[in-house]
């Protein structure tokens, strides 16, 4: 039997990390047949020895980090502690030592994802990070490999499983958002603040990597234009469903003639799309290429063992390439410089509802301003009127986002509007 070992140590031994822990021991029979070697966790790092971790056999644990850095029998990091630092030092200086990575950090990646891919690079290492996206669901390899002999123009994705969830229950159960956000967090989907979430800056940040290696170009969190779903009611859930929709938070890649467009903001998806049928807590990213065609990729988003099953993937594929020496074979595929498009250039469908005098001529200067705006309308209905006041939906044709942004503005400060209630995406 071969005896031969790859030492793997974690940085961190939280949800994902006791996963992954988990996964290895669980594995370790077949590890021999997999990859070719044994495997074997060799230290775990964490910031409280003291602290009782059930079923972490604690002699592994230490608060050092050198002694993993400069241990050279340790081949593989695997970093699930999350943050930017110390996470980048250590990745950097694990690179820089000849070490190949694994992490699931997606904060780091969208921001610094570069750096840290270049250091790998000139090292000749691994750095992996399937988990880092769409925890259980893979992503990152079949948009670097498998679909490789595409050029892809669109990525767009639930990618949230809090969000999808607070907005499942409130188009499945009429719960309010406050009541689905309470109901999320009693069940462990949302933390004690929920504002990564429910904002849009964890779905942001996946937007941006995924939009990265999908379109060769790179995209930091800082392009992705963010909106989250807590303006999102209980009467917008209504009119979804009576326009045969669903609304989901979408992050939302395309790569066009005139730059990238990346943004994550709710929209109105019409049944009948793919990812209208994702409920839940479940994830769902959906790829369109010019060979392939459409393809949606399925699957659990989070939670200890989906996101661990993703971090294995990656540590069995770097113990391979250890076994058959081929490391740092495909690093960094951004060796485009594609432009980043304004926000306020990008064009979108929108929903909109607002609340007017109930009288005539009204809607017709709503279709001056709009006129005057470059803003086309494809469809109104008035809804409940109530003496002088009326209840007008507009849906828009495909307009630039500052030129609504205009027209709205000039409407707000009409007599004839009461209130702009709602502004939401339509794809």
């Amino acid at each position: 039997m071969n005896t031969k070992k790859i030492k793997v140590a974690l940085l961190g031994v939280g949800t994902v990390g006791t996963g992954v822990y988990k996964l290895i021991q669980r594995r370790a029979d077949v590890m021999v047949r997999t990859i070719g070697a044994q495997m074997e966790v060799s230290k775990i790092l964490v910031h409280n020895l003291n602290k009782q971790r059930e079923g972490i056999n604690a002699s592994l644990l230490t608060d050092n980090w050198q002694e993993i850095v400069n241990d050279p029998e340790i081949q593989i990091v695997v970093e699930v502690m999350g943050g930017i630092e110390p996470a980048r030092t250590m990745i950097l200086e694990a690179l820089h030592a000849g070490k190949h990575v694994v992490t699931a950090n997606k904060d780091l990646l969208a921001a610094h994802g570069k750096e840290l891919l270049d250091a790998a690079e000139e090292k000749h290492c691994d750095l992996l990070f399937e988990a880092a996206v769409a925890g259980g669901i893979p992503i990152i390899r079949p948009l670097k490999q498998c679909l490789a002999g595409n050029e892809i123009d669109e990525v767009i994705g639930i990618v949230n499983g809090t969000t999808n969830y607070i907005l499942t229950k409130m188009f499945e159960e009429n719960m309010s958002f406050e009541e689905a956000l309470a109901k999320a967090t009693e069940l462990g989907y949302a933390e004690a603040d929920p504002t990564a979430d429910v904002e849009g800056l964890d779905a942001g940040r996946k937007v941006a990597i995924m939009a990265s290696i999908a379109f060769h170009s790179r995209v930091v969190f800082d392009d992705v234009h963010t909106e989250g779903i807590t303006k999102i009611t209980s009467d917008d859930i209504a009119y979804a469903k009576e326009f045969d929709s669903v609304i989901k938070l979408l992050g939302v890649a395309h790569n066009t003639e005139g730059g990238i467009e990346v943004g994550v903001y709710p929209m109105l998806l019409n049944k009948e799309h793919p990812l209208a049928s994702v409920r839940d807590s479940f994830n769902a990213v959906f790829v369109h290429g010019d060979a392939v065609d459409d393809a949606m990729f399925y699957g659990r988003g989070a939670g200890e063992l989906p996101t661990a099953s993703a971090v294995m993937g990656d540590i069995i594929d770097v113990a391979r390439n250890i076994e058959y020496g081929c490391n740092g074979r495909i690093s960094c595929t951004c060796y485009r410089e594609t432009p980043i498009k304004k926000f306020d250039e990008v064009e979108n469908k929108f929903f909109l509802r607002m609340q007017v005098k109930n009288q005539p001529g009204v809607l017709a200067s709503i279709a001056t301003v709009f006129g005057n705006h470059g803003v086309s309308i494809a469809r109104v209905v008035q809804k409940h009127i109530k003496g002088d006041q009326a209840e007008l939906v507009i849906v828009t044709d495909k307009v630039r986002e500052d030129y609504l942004k205009n027209a709205l503005e000039q409407l707000r400060d009409s007599e004839n509007i009461f209130e702009i209630s709602s502004v939401i995406r339509e794809y």
